[in-house]
């Protein structure tokens, strides 16, 4: 790999130990990249590193590396349960990555256990893991980290078992704080020592991380690793090798030029991203139908179970198609990918560039394809400017043929895939809507129609941003879309049931509505109850005047009686003023 020398792992600065000399070799893995040399000897050096460095320039091996050789310096050798290092990254397939890629090194180092603790699987499993086995090195998603500390009464000492802790590295951090994840990491960092060796890895610069770099890092030393050749004013964040291109089409084309394109490329690795996860779901399944013998897989982030055996299944094919969402976007390294396809621009800038960069990888040759809107082309010109993301137009599509009636008469035959295709038209209306980038992407130069069209749908979905306005061009299916029923038997059945408990709830509270609907009555009640009021209002006049009356005689009882006391009048006069008081308080 000529193009991203930076010298052999013999030159460095540092010795490295030899078993990892030797996985090096076995991984062939023969020159280091520009992150790797910068970062291994600083790291090996007890100094805290924040790097920056484009998407695929080999970040996980400037981390896996130092790890291994600062526990084996330890004076202490770590007990089983006893946490070493820690490397928290934001997804699940990017924790199963690294944890593949540190696997590969601890085989020669049997002193040295891991531990994946990743959402997706059972806690109480991953407790019981830790008790019986330990887990000097722990790889973890923070969100199921975080849950782990607060299992003290499960018998899992966590937090006792970090205070050994050594390295902590922060992967795609950038990307952690764009999740959410910064009240989980915060409350994770209160549990760790600071006495120990942090490491930043991001491939981009924000505000939001500088604050994290402040509150977790000592003295940092700061890595910006730059592509070669490219000018420190105008570094383009995705790599060299990368063929960067894009493509307009109307709408109600778009999705027939992804297929004709997928068709042309059958038998390379692409990767397919879609804005939403009912994009994903619907887009997939028709993919699967029009794309023929080839091996299409679909995950997105609200998959619960099965995203890690989709994700390794993929990462084996030598050709295939995954249609997936942002899930995929950061850091995950999956060999040999030809083309990466955007059908839809993410939300943002920086989110495009990390798409790109799952192609192209330490150093190899890779393309990608953004399909945009006409109207949408100016953001070619801001994607240059805001991430030096330069972009070329390519050649028309060849081949392009109509397939939008074979999805149609896919949700005609199935009424799942009916639901599917409404609820992805939904989800991109509201992705569109919350885009960074809004003076480009606008909801209100949508045209509804086409891209209703381009979904294929048979109807236009209830939605606000339809509300009161018509659509005359848009043909409407003529079968009657209720009474289109699901493949599936059982979903079919339950259907029925519903609609079934639906009417009868209908036949039981129509009086209901009747009753409340009827103005005339509700009128009549008004008036009643106002009567009442007022009724209740003068009884309390009344009531009051005679409670003032009351208290009068009480404030001069209890004025004769203070004179009295006072020694001002006789006990004659005192009965005599109180007798009068009576009497012109009863009246004649």
């Amino acid at each position: 790999m000529e193009n991203i020398t930076d010298g052999t792992w013999e030159t460095l600065s540092v010795q490295l130990n030899e078993k990892i000399l030797q996985t090096l070799e076995e991984m062939k893995f023969t020159y280091m990249t520009p992150v790797q040399s910068a970062c291994i000897p600083l790291f090996m050096n007890n100094k805290d590193v924040a790097a920056e460095a484009v998407t695929g320039s080999g970040k996980t091996l400037a981390f896996v590396i130092p790890i291994i050789e600062l526990l084996l310096k330890r004076e202490e050798k770590l007990k089983k349960k006893q946490v070493g290092a820690l490397v928290i990254t934001p997804t699940r397939e990017l924790a199963l990555q690294i944890s593949e890629v540190m696997g590969m090194f601890i085989q020669k180092f049997p002193e040295f256990t891991q531990i994946l603790l990743i959402g997706g699987s059972n806690p109480a499993e991953d407790v019981e893991k830790f008790k019986e086995h330990g887990g000097n090195i722990v790889i973890a998603t923070p969100g199921r980290l975080e849950d782990m500390f607060r299992r003290k009464s499960e018998g899992l000492e966590l937090a006792s078992a970090v205070r050994s802790l050594d390295v902590l590295v922060l992967d795609e951090a950038d990307r952690l704080l764009d999740m959410g994840f910064e009240a989980s990491l915060n409350s994770i960092l209160s549990y760790l020592p600071k006495q120990r060796r942090t490491g930043l890895f991001s491939a981009t610069q924000t505000q939001e991380l500088e604050k994290l770099v402040r509150a977790g890092l000592r003295n940092p030393v700061r890595i910006t690793v730059k592509e070669k050749g490219q000018a420190a004013s105008a570094t383009q964040k995705t790599p060299a090798r990368l063929s960067n291109y894009y493509t307009t089409c109307r709408a109600d084309d778009k999705f027939n030029h992804l297929v004709a394109f997928l068709r042309q490329h059958k038998h390379e690795k692409q990767l397919v991203f879609f804005s939403t996860c009912a994009c994903v779901e619907y887009f997939g399944r028709a993919l699967e139908s029009l794309v023929k013998k080839v091996t299409i897989h679909c995950i997105h982030g609200k998959m619960k179970n099965n995203r890690s055996s989709i994700f390794s299944d993929f990462r084996a094919l030598k050709s295939g198609i995954l249609v997936c969402t942002d899930v995929m976007a950061r850091g995950i390294d999956i060999p040999d990918v030809n083309w990466v396809l955007q059908y839809d621009p993410p939300s943002s800038a920086s989110a495009f560039v990390h798409r790109c960069g799952r192609t192209a990888r330490i150093g190899n040759h890779g393309n990608a394809l953004v399909f945009l809107l006409p109207m949408e082309e100016p953001y070619v010109n801001f994607l240059s400017i805001n991430q030096k993301c330069p972009l070329q137009k390519m050649s028309a599509i060849k081949d392009v043929v109509d397939v939008l009636p074979k999805v149609k008469a896919m949700a005609l035959a199935d009424r799942a895939m009916f639901d599917k295709g409404m609820r992805a038209f939904v989800s991109y209306i509201q992705a569109y809507a919350k885009h960074e980038c809004s003076l480009i992407f606008r909801v209100k130069d949508l045209d509804f129609v086409s891209l209703a069209n381009g979904f294929a749908l048979l109807r236009l979905p209830k939605m606000p941003e339809l509300k009161g306005k018509t659509f005359p061009d848009f043909v409407e299916t003529t079968v009657d879309t209720d009474s289109i029923r699901y493949k599936d038997k059982n979903r079919q059945k339950q259907r029925q049931k519903m609609l079934a408990e639906l009417k009868d709830r209908e036949k039981t509270e129509l009086p209901k509505k009747n009753f409340v609907k009827n103005k005339a009555w509700s009128k009549q009640k008004c008036k009643k109850e106002r009567k009442k009021k007022r009724a209740a209002k003068r009884k309390h006049d009344e009531d009051s005047d005679m409670d003032e009356e009351y208290m009068k005689e009480l404030l001069e009882d209890t004025r004769l009686l203070k004179k009295l006391k006072k020694g001002q009048i006789s006990e004659e006069d005192f009965e005599q003023q109180l007798t009068n008081s009576k009497q012109e308080a009863g009246g004649p």
